[in-house]
């Protein structure tokens, strides 16, 4: 672990500053949990200005949503306790459900919202007549320590969202382009895709976090539309990519090496590649130009089919990443830089379409809901006190971590931090506190906890340990104007706390055993169902939601295929799936431009397609493609090769496309494509 920067420094101290300015606010007022706009700076602290402010304003809103749930339910309800619990309960795994269709920070609002409902009127249902000054004093403590959060933040050397976004994007394009060169020189040009490249999959289709940001730092909000343009180019390029070096390999698995005219163009880009972000955007011109003077024409053979789609792939790749240079630099002046030319004009790469598993974010969401209900019931029974406290945190715990594959280990960590934290709590309340009598004492005794835990938020692998430890600490400190505590009082709630995170812990244990392997099945069989209704003709008018789903399945599945053990999952190849996926699409387009025979051909192809994606759904697992359909496909490549035109050069490069999707290790089809003799058969690849 290395030491923490001046940077980690600055962020710990503007946090402190933060807090400790929002708490002298709330005892100023006389609030009567001031210690909640404490906790409230630490949980919105940001190193970025614009995320301050962004989690700020929704941790806002929901707590608003939240306040007013109580304020409406507790008095409806307060002579059904079992009825209050269950509207709670519904009420937490509604909004949490609903939070996770929103993968943006905007999601905070829903979840906050439902988790807010407890925390605030559970522990009043002994005293509703309380519930409008709990809600409203809970709000304004929430909303003080936001807004000192943002002002510090946005005023005490400010760090722009736009600095962390161009320093991602120079890890992103430098990871593009170290691959791009292996595949360029031949060392990356397998048909597998390398594990490591897996996660960059998963980065950059995280890309929507930061890119949500940007519209709440006054410097990045004009580079909205060229950072959701870079987005959608990056992981464009993915696929390409991998398609790029599949015909790299499969050139040279059956020559033995690549063409000397085509190697030496690839030591070209290979050289503009490696040059990285620093390399010129208009290198592009002529690049693409010496592509098409290269390209084959009319190829009568496998291996000149093969050239020319590696040259297509090529020039695509080579256009993707001119843009992508083209848009870093304008989104790092940090203002729009007028109208933006794309190179890249063959696929929309924009999106808003998104990938959902509505079945198993409704089970989690459920989860929630039983979990809520079963330890409210335990709560009602027994006549605990300070029952409601456990609820609450099961209710936080349970929501919070809903969306991971494998929440189990994260709330473990949770209780055990809930745990170092009253202990830390019960320190201060029993030991160092009645020793204090002014503010300016009160700020030396917190400084040294808080200043240590504020070093660890912004490192990512250490972020939930601070943040949990610093809003636990400061809430079970309690904080107020007046020191009255009461040992019982006090080891009951942690007690509370504990127990419920305990709960929590045990319940996700028992209801989701599963982990990323699930999921991972899940994706691929969702991307089976896309591809089989797709070569049927079902998504003819929403190719471009087809592939923002496509495009967005491909970053959830690849990272989890990485870590889980399966061997049926093994040998699915996300990258090629989403290959199919755009040949397809591109078979359907061009299919209505041929006559009655070259139409039937490919209509073959498409149903022997489905059909080969309907057995592996019916199978749950993956069937290798028959020979009926590689025959198929050359049948096809041959009728379509006989044609002319930028049609059937599009569909002929999609024929290939599926072929080598499909049928990576099998040889190219025997004989040449030229115009079959009227008396002359057709040669399939099974003769």
């Amino acid at each position: 672990m290395t030491l923490p920067s001046w940077r980690d420094w600055l962020f710990s101290g503007k946090a402190f500053l933060a807090s400790m300015l929002a708490l002298y606010i709330a005892l100023a007022f006389d609030l009567p949990r001031p210690y909640w706009a404490m906790a409230a700076v630490y949980i919105v602290a940001n190193p970025l200005a614009g995320a301050t402010s962004s989690k700020g304003l929704y941790r806002a809103l929901g707590t608003l949503i939240g306040a007013a749930a109580a304020v409406f339910f507790v008095p409806v309800f307060i002579n059904a306790p079992e009825l209050l619990t269950l509207v709670v309960a519904l009420w937490t795994g509604t909004l949490l459900y609903i939070s996770m269709l929103d993968r943006t920070p905007r999601s905070y609002v829903f979840m906050l919202a439902g988790y807010s409902l407890p925390l605030i009127a559970l522990p009043v249902i002994g005293t509703p007549e309380e519930i409008f000054d709990v809600a409203l004093a809970r709000s304004e403590e929430i909303i003080i320590g936001i807004t000192c959060a943002t002002v510090v933040g946005a005023v005490v050397f400010p760090t722009s969202v736009g600095t962390a976004l161009s320093a991602r994007i120079t890890g992103w394009l430098d990871d593009a382009a170290s691959w791009a060169g292996e595949i360029l020189h031949g060392e990356g040009a397998l048909p597998a895709t390398p594990l490591r490249r897996q996660k960059l999959a998963a980065d950059i289709g995280g890309l929507d976090l930061i890119i949500s940001q940007l519209s709440y730092d006054a410097a990045t909000r004009d580079v909205v539309p060229h950072a959701r343009e870079l987005r959608g180019r990056l992981l464009m390029l993915l696929p390409l990519l991998s398609s790029l070096a599949d015909r790299l390999h499969a050139l040279k698995a059956e020559a033995g090496e690549l063409p000397a005219e085509l190697a030496a163009l690839l030591q070209r880009v290979a050289e503009w590649f490696g040059e990285g972000r620093r390399a010129d955007p208009g290198a592009a011109d002529e690049l693409i130009a010496a592509m098409t003077a290269l390209r084959p024409e009319g190829a009568v053979d496998w291996s000149g089919l093969m050239q020319a789609s590696a040259l297509d792939r090529l020039g695509e790749v080579v256009s993707l990443w001119s843009d992508c240079l083209s848009l870093k630099a304008d989104i790092e002046r940090g203002q729009h830089a007028g109208p933006w030319r794309p190179r890249f004009r063959h696929r929309r790469v924009v999106s808003r379409a998104r990938y959902y598993d509505f079945g198993l974010m409704l089970f989690s969401a459920g989860s929630c809901v039983l979990a809520t209900l079963v330890l409210s019931g335990f709560w009602i029974l027994s006549g605990w006190s300070n029952g409601s406290g456990a609820v609450m945190m099961a209710a936080v715990a349970c929501s919070f971590f809903a969306a991971m594959d494998r929440p189990a280990p994260f709330i473990r960590t949770m209780a055990v931090l809930t745990g170092v934290s009253v202990v830390i709590a019960g320190v201060y309340q029993f030991a160092i506190l009645p020793m204090v009598h002014d503010f300016e004492m009160l700020v030396l005794v917190f400084a040294p906890p808080f200043l240590l835990l504020g070093l660890i938020i912004p490192r990512p692998q250490f972020n939930m340990l601070g943040v949990l430890m610093a809003v636990n600490t400061a809430s079970f400190v309690a904080m107020q104007n007046r020191y009255n505590v009461d040992f019982a009082t006090f080891a009951n709630e942690g007690l509370a706390a504990v127990v419920g995170l305990t709960f929590a812990f045990a319940w996700t244990i028992a209801t989701r055993p599963f982990g990323a392997e699930m999921a991972a099945r899940r994706l691929v069989l969702a991307g089976w169902k896309d591809l089989a209704e797709t070569a049927s003709g079902h998504h003819r008018d929403d190719h471009e939601r087809l592939a923002g789903r496509m495009l967005d399945r491909l970053g959830q599945l690849v990272p989890r295929i990485a870590v889980v053990d399966d061997r049926e999952l093994a040998k699915v190849d996300g990258f090629a799936e989403v290959r199919v996926g755009f040949n397809i699409v591109e078979l359907q387009k061009t299919r209505r431009e041929f006559a009655e025979g070259e139409r039937a051909a490919v209509d073959a192809v498409l149903a022997g397609v489905a059909g080969l994606y309907r057995e592996r759904m019916a199978r749950r697992g993956f069937v290798a493609p028959s020979d009926e359909l590689c025959a198929t496909l050359d049948n096809a490549l041959r009728l379509i090769a006989c044609q002319e035109g930028g049609v059937a050069r599009r569909t002929i490069d999609a024929l290939v496309g599926l072929r080598r999707a499909l049928f990576p290790d099998a040889p190219g089809p025997a004989g040449g494509f030229a115009p079959k003799h009227p008396d002359q058969p057709m040669l399939l690849a099974a003769e």
